[in-house]
């Protein structure tokens, strides 16, 4: 799952001059990254010790969008970066390219 994340970080940084400074496209690639990656899948969250049923992938993906970014030097604190996340999680989460769906 880590090369696929990265994949989709490079994917991003070269189709949509990413910021990485900008909060809001740090999140963006974040949130890409941990639901199409299989960063979050239900045996990777039960690896962590993390388990629940309802919604739980988009939990999981607000959760390490929100870890990411808080090594941002332009994070100033966790709800900085919730803040973040949240203004661009909807958009950003639909967003499957280059894939059709997530799998």
């Amino acid at each position: 799952t880590t090369m696929a994340h990265e994949m989709v970080h490079a994917y991003d940084d070269k189709n949509f001059n990413l910021d990485w400074y900008n909060l809001e496209h740090h999140a963006c690639t974040e949130i890409r990254a941990a639901s199409l990656s299989g960063d979050c899948t239900w045996f990777q969250e039960m690896m962590r010790g993390n388990l629940g049923f309802l919604k739980h992938h988009q939990v999981c993906v607000k959760r390490r969008a929100v870890l990411s970014l808080l090594a941002n030097p332009s994070c100033k604190s966790t709800k900085h970066a919730e803040a973040a996340v949240n203004k661009v999680f909807k958009s950003c989460f639909t967003d499957t390219r280059p894939f059709d769906e997530i799998y």
